[in-house]
């Protein structure tokens, strides 16, 4: 390995609690990869994880003082281990990524602990400003110039509910204050467009 590669398991991984040690989750190989490196050169030192069981016991094991966690992966939600984090390290700064960028799911993030959170392709500049960043205000971004249809807010709050329920459809039903067979019909149709 050349030293430009990202610490994983098999090279030596920070001290439990290391000041500038950063966990990042990714199911995405090769952006987890390229967004290790940058952040290396940036002056942290980089655990990689690309599901949120391995996530859960790296944290527990080196309570890292920064991640960068993406929110759908395939067994499961960065969201998950936003508490263990703050469990083991409750000042740790967590940012969240994802490629399904709405307000529903920026609210859930900052909720459960995130200090920012950024649609993916995410710029490394911008994960470290927020990375580094004090609890200062930002301004508000510009409105969005094409903002998603009603439709597909509608369509968006249904998926996370039905997230949220495990994917079960009889509980979602109840929660959504919807008629079960309403509820596997809009699940089947693909999203809306913008």
């Amino acid at each position: 390995m050349d030293a430009t590669t990202p610490r994983t398991e098999t090279r030596p991984l920070p001290a439990r609690g290391a000041a500038r040690s950063l966990l990042i989750l990714d199911d995405d190989a090769p952006f987890r990869n390229r967004l290790g490196r940058a952040m290396e050169k940036r002056g942290f030192e980089v655990i990689l994880a690309e599901n949120v069981a391995e996530a859960v016991e790296l944290a527990r094991r080196l309570a890292p003082a920064f991640a960068v966690l993406d929110l759908r992966l395939m067994d499961g939600s960065g969201l998950d281990l936003v508490p263990v984090l703050h469990e083991v390290r409750p000042e740790a700064r967590i940012v969240m990524l994802t490629g399904y960028g709405n307000i529903a799911t920026a609210v859930a993030a900052v909720k459960a602990g995130a200090v920012d959170y950024i649609s993916k392709p995410a710029d490394p500049d911008q994960i470290d400003s927020a990375l580094r960043g004090g609890d200062e205000e930002r301004p508000l971004p510009p409105p969005p110039e094409n903002p998603m249809s009603a439709d597909r807010v509608r369509w968006e709050h249904i998926q996370r509910v039905f997230e949220q329920c495990d994917r079960n459809v009889s509980e979602t039903a109840r929660r959504l204050k919807m008629h079960r067979r309403t509820l596997q019909r809009i699940l089947n149709k693909h999203a809306p467009r913008q």
